[in-house]
């Protein structure tokens, strides 16, 4: 390996060789010309593998790691497996060396971080490695053995040195699917309505059980001059303890006669449990009487609620620390 530098180079890589494999995993690649055509942009993904309690993959670039700009050279990347196989209120701190196969000499060159020992692992950190591993000219030269007849053989080993819990925190998470979910409510005799307050039944949106509130005779400051209209999460409560959706909502109520509805423009709020949102002057009551107006028809009015489940923030576990 005439022609590879075992110094520290600029992108923090630290070389040494090794007659013994890794000790915890390896890939064996036989068609890097391939390998290279299809996983330019996103690289290769291993399967995953166990060490000290946690399940990690290996991510390998085989032009570079485009989201980093990196181009005319060899990525590799350690990460933790699985999206909650650590949370973000624990940090685990790990000593790793990947490993790279001389088909020549049949032992390995040995990457390790030139900088600093031991990696922090976390929930906002989950991957680790080297943008510049190697260069593509040193990897594809025949006379380093790294890439013989179009195989190479890469690895690594992982030992976890310590875990510790961060403490208390939150995480604001956008939901991967946020779409409008509408609900029409149909309230009948509604001159004959005497309670403080009516429900809706309950209806789904963003896997959450929802309902609407409405106050014939208003709440608050409407309270005998308006209607007033108000989104609840519904019971059962199925959100977690310290948790809150952010939720982009929308009341209108129909006008059956002309269809030029009443709908005041969209609100976004935070909802948890036990605390709703709304409208305390939706409506005057003088307009909502009125007949020509088409909102109250037959002694019944037919209130709609789009709803959005943008995100959702979630209070970190408190797990206590492995031994």
């Amino acid at each position: 390996m005439a022609n590879l530098n075992l110094e520290k180079d600029v992108s923090g890589v630290l070389r040494s060789f090794s007659d013994s494999p890794p000790t915890h995993y390896s890939v064996e690649i036989q068609f890097f010309s391939l390998l290279i055509e299809k996983y330019s942009e996103n690289g290769y993904e291993s399967k995953e593998f166990e060490a000290g309690g946690y399940k990690w993959k290996l991510v390998f670039h085989p032009n570079g790691n485009k989201k980093k700009n990196v181009k005319d050279h060899i990525s590799l990347y350690l990460i933790i497996a699985g999206e909650d196989s650590l949370d973000s209120s624990w940090e685990v701190y790990v000593d790793f060396r990947l490993f790279l196969l001389d088909q020549n000499k049949g032992n390995y060159l040995v990457f390790e971080d030139a900088l600093t020992k031991k990696k922090c692992f976390h929930g906002a950190m989950r991957s680790a490695g080297f943008d510049k591993l190697i260069p593509l000219e040193d990897f594809t030269d025949v006379s380093n053995g790294l890439l013989v007849d179009d195989t190479c053989v890469f690895g690594a080993e992982v030992f976890v040195c310590k875990e510790r819990r961060t403490g208390k925190g939150e995480c604001l998470a956008r939901m991967k699917k946020a779409s409008v979910c509408k609900h029409v409510w149909m309230v009948d005799k509604f001159s004959s309505l005497g309670a403080q307050f009516y429900e809706s039944e309950p209806f789904t949106a963003g896997d959450y059980d929802w309902k609407i509130m409405l106050y014939p005779k208003g709440r608050g400051e409407g309270k005998g001059s308006h209607l007033s209209l108000f989104l609840h999460l519904a019971s059962p409560i199925t959100l977690p303890p310290g948790s809150e959706l952010f939720v982009e909502y929308r009341f209108c109520i129909l006008d059956q006669i002309h269809h030029q509805h009443h709908h005041p423009s969209s609100a976004k709020n935070w909802f948890r449990n036990g605390i709703g949102w709304g409208c305390r002057k939706f409506i005057e009551q003088e307009t909502f009487r009125q007949v020509d107006k088409g909102f109250l028809k037959n002694d019944a009015c037919i209130v709609e609620a789009e709803v959005t489940v943008h995100g959702i923030s979630k209070a970190l576990s408190q797990t206590s620390p492995q031994s």
